[in-house]
């Protein structure tokens, strides 16, 4: 009996012991695991995020007015001369909203937010923050990984017919489109911290794009023209996101025109002159040329070429303005000349379409 009673006794020990098996094995385990994986030192990327308000205001301004410009705001001729209000050129509120927050070790963090702002969630420690409108079709973003690098340039556009500017010493210039309209605002130091309450950052979207109103004003042979476009040369490549500040290489924007009653006009978008500082930075000026071209297919078919200096123009409207040459006449003899018939309507300019190639 005594050895029954023991062999019981040890079966019903084992059935006990059975239950610490697992928790024996899986202190094992966390114990062999720890002598393989690596300590981390990097506490801050594992850190719980702090959660930002980001409260965005635009400037809804479509040129700034330097010395020597014009100001247009309140210039007669909007009502007169020009068939639209001053504030019909004013640039509309984005769709989006992107913030990139620079971390000290070199990384970011991007989020998109209504246009308005909303929230977003960063490390908590010391950043560089970036903001710009991320609804854009033509503008083409470069070195956001870095806030010093970062810039916005648009996309190349080529005219088998656009041969350059007989006013600019560089005719051979990259031709591009028009930029979409681009917001942005550069804060050099924020310090995201733990606290009981959601930290609130205001920031004021200022323009980074700029609108140019031009006009070619005709002395005679509209009659004849059915088409027509242009190209504004001289004008900046590209603009540093963290200053608004832009780029040295120059470009020529390719746009195209409505024939009005008295010629034809353009509503044509641009960063602005090379090597200029917004509104909210000083620095000179740099004397360059700046040129303006027409191109109108007649109603016969042929095509007519017009060159323009328009230099002290753009040199006093720096960023946005209204440019206007005059006096551009079609003879009769070459707007009557031939008779092909031209169909605007079905046509268009045929085989001088434009093609959009990325950068």
């Amino acid at each position: 009996m005594k050895k029954i009673r023991y062999a019981m006794t040890s079966v019903r020990g084992t059935r006990r012991s059975t239950r610490y098996i697992p928790l024996l094995a899986g202190a094992l385990a966390a114990l062999v695991s720890c002598e393989h994986k690596e300590l981390c030192f990097d506490h801050d990327v594992h850190a719980p995020k702090v959660q930002v308000a980001v409260e965005a205001e635009y400037e809804r301004e479509w040129r700034y007015t330097y010395e020597g410009g014009t100001e247009w705001a309140d210039h007669p001729a909007w009502g007169e001369s020009f068939g639209m209000e001053y504030d019909d050129l004013r640039p509309a509120v984005p769709e989006g909203l992107r913030v990139v927050a620079y971390n000290a070790d070199g990384s970011n963090t991007v989020s998109n937010t209504e246009p308005e702002g909303g929230t977003v969630s960063i490390r908590p420690g010391e950043h560089a923050m970036l903001f710009y409108n991320n609804d854009t079709e033509y503008i083409v973003f470069d070195g956001i990984e870095s806030y010093a690098a970062a810039k916005a340039t648009t996309r190349t556009r080529t005219r088998a017919s656009y041969l350059g500017n007989s006013y600019m010493e560089n005719r051979s210039e990259n031709t591009v489109n028009p930029p979409d309209m681009l917001y942005g605002n550069y804060m050099e130091s924020y310090t995201a911290l733990r606290t009981l309450e959601k930290d609130v950052i205001p920031v004021k979207m200022h323009p980074l794009v700029f609108t140019y109103l031009v006009r070619y004003e005709f002395s005679g042979g509209l009659q004849y023209v059915a088409l027509a476009r242009g190209a504004l040369a001289g004008m900046a490549g590209a603009v540093h996101l963290n200053s608004g500040r832009t780029a040295e290489e120059e470009a020529t924007v390719l746009f195209d025109c409505t024939v009005e009653e008295f010629g034809a006009q353009a509503l044509v978008r641009s960063f602005g002159i090379p090597d200029f500082p917004n509104e909210h930075y000083t620095a000179s000026r740099v004397e360059r040329t700046y040129g303006l071209n027409l191109e109108v297919r007649l109603k016969n078919g042929k095509m007519k070429y017009f060159d323009f200096d328009v230099t002290d123009q753009v040199k006093s409207q720096p960023q946005g303005g209204v440019i206007v040459v005059h006096d551009i006449e079609i003879p009769d003899d070459e707007g009557m000349e031939g008779g092909s018939g031209f169909d605007v309507d079905v046509n268009g300019w045929g085989d001088y379409e434009d093609i959009d190639l990325p950068l």
